[in-house]
């Protein structure tokens, strides 16, 4: 089994998630006692919200670069950044390591090819629906299209994210805010939708919506667990 390097913290309410994801992927596959080989670096989160909120992604990037380092120098096999929104920054901190490093977005992509879905709601953080790189990822790697919500729904979406799933709230109106821009975005005619940010899935799950969710960050954990037992990634 190979080892897989986590960078986490950002928030670890999702990290935590992460860990429980892939050793619960990895012992039902293998069975028994069987969990995952993992190491971990988690950042402060509180500084990178900082650099985020700036626009300084250079000094981002270059934390991250540290931490995926660590990885590397502890025996990891590869590394993850465990968040949607710091994937801006995933090719500087891919550079700076000789471990290969699994995108999040690749993750979406191959499982939206296997569905045969192409034309995809994002529901994230504003960075992630905003800025290019998780779009034109999906887009050019992927042929998968991609719509956001109104700019309104957008920001109440943001602030969610960061005033109360990072802080472990979950708040049935918020939920309901989450629910409205998904039939928002249902109009248009979408296969599904994805949940872009990896704290959502602490706040909607498939039970609570007819239309097809792809939470990235259960995703992202099963291609980090095909890659440590050997199998495609």
């Amino acid at each position: 089994m190979r080892t897989i390097g986590l960078l986490g913290g950002m928030s670890w309410e999702s990290t935590q998630t992460y860990y429980a994801q892939i050793n619960r992927q990895v012992n039902n596959r293998l069975g028994g006692l069987h969990s995952a080989k993992i190491i971990m670096v988690s950042v402060d989160f509180s500084e990178i919200e900082q650099q985020q909120i700036t626009g300084d992604w250079n000094s981002a990037a270059i934390m991250l670069s540290d931490a995926a380092r660590q990885l590397e120098l502890a025996g990891a096999d590869c590394f993850a950044i465990c968040t949607n929104t710091m994937h801006e920054v995933f090719e500087q901190v891919s550079e700076a390591v000789q471990i290969p490093g699994l995108h999040i977005v690749d993750a979406v992509g191959r499982f939206a090819h296997k569905q045969n879905y192409h034309h995809l709601g994002l529901l994230g953080t504003r960075f992630t629906m905003e800025r290019d790189f998780f779009r034109q990822r999906l887009l050019a790697k992927h042929n998968v299209r991609v719509i956001v919500p109104s700019h309104e729904m957008r920001s109440d979406i943001h602030r969610i994210i960061y005033k109360e799933l990072c802080l472990g709230e979950v708040r049935g109106e918020s939920r309901d805010v989450f629910l409205a821009a998904m039939h928002e975005l249902t109009t248009q005619k979408i296969d599904g939708v994805i949940l872009g940010c990896t704290e959502i899935g602490m706040l909607i799950q498939q039970s609570h919506t007819r239309v097809p969710i792809l939470d990235t960050t259960v995703l992202h954990a099963q291609a980090l667990v095909e890659f440590a037992l050997n199998q495609e990634a």
